[in-house]
This record gives C-alpha cells, structure tokens and sequence, in this order.
C-alpha cells in the first residue's frame, strides 16, 4: 500500500471517528447545559437580580479565571496535539510500547506540574481577594462586597480541582473517550440545585449564597471524582514527576504559555465587561449572567462539540504537507457548515423568540416579566458574535493542531482592545446619546464583544487560509440557511402570538414548530447537513414502523 492510498485510509478512519465524538461531545454538553440551566432557574427562583445574586455572579469571575487560563481550552491547545500524536504513534507503528510509555511520561509530568501551579494560584488567589475585588467589582460596596469576598474564597479551591479535571478530559479525549468528559459537569450543576433546595429555608439570600459556594466545591469535587479512574486507567502508568527535560513536555509547555497568555487576554475582556456591570444599575451583573447561560448555549453544543471531537483527529494526521493540508481543508469545511447549520437558527431564535425562552427558562420566584424583557434585551445583543464566535473556536483548533499556538494570541489582543474601547463605549455614552435608560448598557456590552469576535474571526480565516488553503462557508449556502430560519422565525412569531400557555408549555410549542420548519425548509433547498439528518430518522421510522 503506498503512502497516499494509507493516508486516505486513514482520513476516513479518522473522519468517521470524529463524527462519532462530536456526537457525543454534543450530547455530553447537552445534558451538562440542561442541567445548567436547571441550576441557573433555581439560581434565578431564589435570587433573582438581587444583591446577593450579583454578588455570587462576580464572585465566579474571579477563580474562573483560573479555570479557564488553565482548564480546558489550554489543555486542548497544548497537551492534547502532542499527547494525540503519541497514543496514534502507539497505534500504528512498530515501536508502539515505546511511544505508549513516552505518552504515559509525558501525561504525568503535564498533570504533576499542573497540580503544582495550580495548588500555588489557589492559594495566592484566597490570600489576595479582597484586592481581586475591589478591581473586577469597583461598584459594589459594604455588605454586598464583603459577601463577594466570602464567596471567592470559598470556592477558589474548587476552581482547583475542576482544573485537574480538564487535565482528565484532555486524557479521554485523545482517547476518542468523549462522553464522560462532557457529562461530568452535570453532578457540579446538580450539587449546586440540592444546595439551594435543601438550604433555602429559613437563610437570607446572603446566608444561602454563601451556602451555595459549599455546594459549587462539593460538586467540583464530584466532577473530578467521576473522570479520574478511567483518566488513570487510559494512562496505564500514572508516576507523579516534574521531570521537565523531556522533549515532549518541552512541546507542551512551549505551547503552554502563548495559550495561557490568550485565554488570560480573553477572560480579562469578561473581566473587563463583569466590572462595566458593576458600575451600571443593580441587577446588571446577573443579568448578564443569565443571558450568557442562554448565549452560550449553541456555542458549546454546536462549536465546542465539533471543535473538541476534531482537534484530536486533527492532530493524529500524518502524511506529506500536501496530504496534511487537504485533510484539514476538509474537515474545517465540513465542520463549518455543521457549526453555521445549528447557529444561524439559533440567532433567528435569540432575536425573535427569546422572550419566550427567557420566560420559559428563568421566570420563576424572584424572577419577573420585567427582568424577562431585560434579559432578552441583553441576550439580542449577545447574537451580534454569536455566528463569528463559533466558527472562530474551530479556526483556532485547527491552528493548535498544527501546534502553531502564536497565531491565536496575537488575533486575541486585538479582540480584547476592541472589546475594551467598543464595551465603554457602547455601556455608557452609547445609551445616553439615544436617550436610553442606563440598563441598556448591559446589551451594549455583549453587542460591542460581538463587533470584536467578528474582527478576530476574519484574521484566523485569513491567516490560516494563506497557510493551507482556501477555507469557509460558500455565500450560496449561508444564504440558504439564512432565509430558512428568517422563515421559521416568521412562523414561530404567528404561533407566539395566537396561542397563550404558561411560559413553558408555549415555549415547547412554539419551538417545536420553528425547528420542524427550519428543518422542512433546509430539507427543500437541500441543504446537506438538514437531508442527512432527516433521511436517517425516516430510515429509523420505517424499521420501527416494519417491525
């Protein structure tokens, strides 16, 4: 067999196995993200935009900064293209017992002096809260500051360990062992909902947000606990060591550093847009939350599921540089039109149809109409990045998997300068010049994010394709898609606005209605990604239906 015959072998080896994983990274992260909002109704049923829920909001900024400057972004940007390559090396060539136990080094070693690092910024980080706050939340002051205080300390060290458990999933992905990884959050989210449910009665909001920090570190715990076993048993053999003299440590902590510096970039740009809220009336902070919770919803589902199942296989290709780069050409392609498949529906969806989700979601308890509107006001805003934010994510892996972290840092400085000057600009003077109340502020900042996301978006795609080739969506089919969910959305709103249910039971109807007519459209414009999934239910009916 000659090299080009084996290479594509390999390719659609590769390519159906990633298929498979961002299935199950999808549905991983869809079950996580259900019981996440569960938690976040919960959370909203009791706190509302209260006082004490803005403070547990901007207590989270802080230690998760650390888990995002050392969880799992950087651990997939870092570790996992060197570690793939290993486990890929093991599997196919004739010294596999050697790169297995150079793979099993090379693991140790990463989660050894992650463990270090980390252990040392957890307890820095507790001994300098209060300075942390006075900088992330300037606004807030005497009792609501000090809660805040309480509540980071308390849970910096289960930031910790929800770090170690990035190094797991950065183990049982290079494994193709999706589901777990992505599952896990789930006991972190349910902990956090008995918290609430056994300890509400009888506290004030301070005392139960407080409480509630308990319940986040106990169920970090559990998340770490879950992976962990079979994180060691892939492993094979776990020897704790800070040996850094070995060439592929070496790699991975080349590659450590520019990752770290950009997601530090990046979380200083949420940093930067929690301490705008801060100083914009009260309930800012959680309302911005909230609509995260929902914005961010597609974004892990759709761009994180196909990014985190292709970044292995990614990184595992071998061949010549030709081979290589029509190999990723493919997969990014391919991965492009899934990703734009699910989003654009899902900013038609945010802009016409996401009070109704919003209702449906958060309106409970402390919670009312008017932080409904409130927060689809700022979740509209939010749908501004929302497109350019998910394609991004898979510009970026595609740069990690060929171990070029540099690129990525630099597009990142410039979104956070945009972000900073745009966020101030769109929070303050911006409302005030169209004679807007002040909340309004809060939209403008996660619109301003969105303009920056759609500038770092371009320079991935521009350097990248001068790098492998011509990349992207055909305007062709983004237009196909666009006019789809613009129709969907026109006959969501009809049936908004003909039937009158609790919020939850509207919301399942009319959703149901927008996605069968997305999907019908698509299926009759032919687009790809809405024939095949509906071909293979048709297919599953009829062998029900012949049974």
């Amino acid at each position: 067999m000659n090299s080009t015959t084996a290479s594509t072998t390999e390719t659609k080896s590769k390519s159906s196995s990633s298929l498979g994983g961002a299935f199950f990274v999808g549905l991983g992260i869809f079950l996580t993200r259900i019981s996440g909002l569960i938690r976040v109704r919960v959370f909203a049923h009791y706190f509302g935009n209260s006082d004490a829920g803005d403070a547990f909001n901007a207590a989270l900024k802080i230690p998760n900064f650390l888990q995002n400057l050392f969880g799992e972004g950087v651990l997939s940007a870092s570790f996992i293209p060197v570690y793939a390559n290993l486990i890929a090396k093991s599997h196919n060539e004739q010294h596999d017992q050697d790169n297995q136990i150079e793979a099993s080094k090379v693991a140790s070693v990463v989660g050894s002096l992650l463990f270090t690092v980390v252990s040392l910024m957890v307890l820095i980080g507790i001994l300098l809260t209060p300075f942390l706050i006075d900088t992330i939340a300037p606004g807030f002051k005497g009792e609501k500051r000090l809660l805040t205080i309480k509540i980071v300390q308390i849970i910096f060290p289960g930031t910790g360990l929800l770090v170690m458990s990035a190094w797991c999933l950065g183990i049982l992905n290079s494994h193709r062992k999706f589901f777990l990884s992505y599952v896990a959050p789930v006991v972190w989210n349910f902990s956090q909902i008995f918290t609430l449910y056994l300890f509400a009665k009888g506290n004030t909001q301070y005392n139960l947000a407080e409480i509630n920090g308990w319940g986040l570190v106990a169920g970090s715990f559990l998340q770490f606990a879950v992976q962990f076993p079979f994180a060691l048993k892939l492993i094979k053999s776990f020897r704790p060591s800070l040996d850094t003299k070995i060439a592929n440590v070496r790699i991975v902590v080349r590659n450590f550093f520019p990752v770290v510096i950009s997601r530090g970039v990046v979380q200083l740009s949420a940093y930067i847009d929690s301490m705008l809220a801060s100083l914009l009336p009260m309930g800012a902070v959680s309302t911005l939350a909230y609509a995260q919770t929902l914005y961010l919803l597609p974004i892990s589902l759709f761009g994180m599921s196909v990014s985190a199942s292709e970044l292995p296989a990614m990184s595992s290709i071998r061949g010549s540089v030709d081979e290589i780069n029509s190999y990723l050409r493919l997969r990014l392609d391919g991965g492009l039109k899934k990703i734009a498949f699910f989003i654009v529906p899902s900013v038609c969806a945010f802009i016409f149809l996401g009070n109704v989700m919003v209702k449906a979601i958060f309106q409970s308890g402390q919670f009312n109409d008017n932080d409904a509107h409130y927060c689809w006001m700022v979740l509209i805003g939010s749908t501004v990045g929302l497109l350019a934010s998910t394609l991004g994510r898979l510009y970026s892996s595609t740069f990690y998997s060929l171990k070029d972290t540099k690129t990525p840092l630099k597009f990142a400085f410039i979104r956070v300068m945009l972000t900073t000057v745009l966020g101030y600009l769109f929070a303050f003077p911006l409302p005030k010049l169209l004679g807007l109340d002040a909340s309004w502020g809060t939209a403008g900042l996660t619109a301003s994010a969105g303009f920056s996301g759609w500038i770092e978006f371009y320079l991935l795609r521009k350097s990248l394709n001068t790098r492998i080739g011509q990349t992207g969506l055909k305007i062709h089919y983004q237009l196909m898609l666009w006019v789809s969910a613009l129709i969907a959305s026109l006959v969501g709103y009809s049936v908004k606005q003909a039937i009158h249910f609790r919020p939850i039971f509207s919301a399942v109807v009319i959703f149901s209605v927008y996605g069968v007519t997305y999907f019908g459209v698509t299926y009759l414009l032919k687009v790809e990604e809405s024939k095949s999934t509906i071909d293979k239910v048709l297919n599953k009916l009829k062998k029900l239906i012949k049974r």
